[in-house]
């Protein structure tokens, strides 16, 4: 598989589009395991309501940050082109430091389980090294 991913290549896999798409790269790709960066700026639309004064990113964006990631992974994959990405649950959601303006989302993502269109993944994203949120992402790919 590709290592790189450019932006162009990953609007050709997912269906999300401004202001929801929150994968800016994918830096390596293998069969069941990709890593990608979010770069979070104050200009991002949910700081203007989400404590203004001291910005943070909102927890359950950066699990979407993480699940388009796996998104990318999943759509990558022969089976799935042409099926729209569905959440089927979140499970072991961990929010270790806030995610400010000018933070670099290091995301990595590892399928666990994949079968018929269902799959569970391991999710981790870091800022300089350090981890900031984790969750088990379970997803699946259905036809439009």
């Amino acid at each position: 598989m590709k290592q790189e991913l450019s932006i162009e290549e990953i609007l050709n896999l997912l269906p999300h589009r401004y202001p929801f798409l929150l994968v800016d790269k994918i830096l390596e790709q293998e069969e069941n395991k990709i890593i990608g960066v979010k770069n979070v700026t104050i200009n991002e639309p949910f700081f203007q309501g989400h404590f203004p004064v001291h910005p943070v990113m909102p927890g359950v964006l950066i699990i979407e940050a993480m699940a388009q990631v796996g998104g990318v992974l999943m759509f990558s994959k022969d089976e799935n082109k042409g099926k729209i990405p569905l959440f089927a649950g979140i499970d072991k959601a961990r929010f270790k430091k806030p995610v400010r303006p000018g933070d670099q989302l290091i995301i990595k993502v590892e399928i666990l389980k994949m079968k018929r269109g269902i799959g569970k993944a391991k999710a981790e994203a870091y800022v300089d090294d350090n981890l900031v949120a984790e969750a088990e992402l379970l997803f699946t790919a259905v036809k439009p």
